[in-house]
């Protein structure tokens, strides 16, 4: 990044593996952009294993730190605010009092929210009422969303299995009020069975990047790639390029964790991979 940006990221944390800021915040940070990060919960771990300790935090929690920050006179200077899983409503109704009150100091900052709310396979994973304030509240209040396709589809309050549908979808979506939306774990009709796309879209514009199906099934990286989305979003306004660089990023990350055999991204071990992804794919405008 050639200036210094930050980035207020409101998130969960773990102490172990990487999930929510755990594994948003380091990503940012290798890219040279200064994090601010506000947790949602303290947990040893994420929940997949069945068992964790910690504890969730509630909405004054997180305006109680968030006014300390503005205590300090730098919440004008906060480029954009990122936003993942939401615990409950009033976390929820406390990152977007956020996101006001940084666009009051800043007009030009943006929100950056990923709409975790389920996914293919394990349905909605979100607490009762979570999806209706991400599509009511949080999504409305966001410049750019990254959701996967099952949840572009609930945003939608449809279904797409073409891709002329999931730009009906993303158009939708665009409607609720966010300007750009990257949609992940995308699987079209014309998807093959080896491959997995993303589609970035934008101004009436759409693109798509094609990766290489990988086996791995791992927590946290999608928080990454809404992280590693954004920071390149921001730095080049282009979503076709925050894509291209995102996604290989990513799948760089992932095709590490994948060869290790390890239940948790190799955050750290795979870092070169945020800075000079090992393989780069073409960014087709569709």
């Amino acid at each position: 990044m050639t200036a210094v940006v930050n980035v207020l990221s409101i998130q969960s944390h773990v102490a172990y593996g990487h999930v929510g800021n755990s594994s948003a915040v380091f990503p940012l940070q290798r890219l040279g952009v200064e994090v601010w990060p506000v947790h949602t919960v303290q947990f040893s771990n994420h929940t997949g294993y069945g068992a964790w300790t910690g504890r969730v935090f509630d909405g004054q929690a997180v305006e109680e730190v968030v006014d300390g920050i503005a205590d300090r006179g730098v919440l004008g200077t906060a480029d954009a605010v990122l936003s993942g899983y939401l615990g409950s409503a009033d976390i929820g109704h406390a990152v977007v009092g956020t996101v006001g009150r940084v666009r009051a100091a800043n007009p030009d900052a943006v929100y950056c929210c990923d709409p975790v709310i389920g996914d293919v396979g394990r349905g909605v994973f979100v607490r009762p009422g979570i999806e209706e304030l991400m599509r009511e509240v949080a999504v409305p209040a966001a410049d750019l969303v990254t959701p996967n396709h099952y949840e572009l589809d609930l945003l939608a309050q449809t279904t797409t299995r073409s891709l002329d549908e999931v730009e009906g979808a993303v158009a939708a979506v665009q409607g609720l009020g966010p300007r750009v939306v990257l949609t992940t774990s995308l699987v079209t009709d014309d998807t093959p069975d080896d491959a997995v796309d993303l589609l970035a879209s934008e101004g009436g514009r759409h693109f798509r990047v094609r990766t290489p199906r990988l086996s791995v099934a791992v927590n946290g990286a999608g928080d990454a790639i809404a992280a590693l989305f954004l920071a390149h979003w921001l730095e080049t306004r282009s979503a076709g390029e925050a894509l291209g660089r995102a996604a290989a990023s990513v799948w760089g990350l992932l095709r590490r964790t994948e060869e290790a055999g390890s239940r948790e991204v190799l955050l750290v071990a795979a870092q070169d991979e945020f800075v000079s992804p090992s393989r780069t794919f073409p960014v087709e405008e569709v």
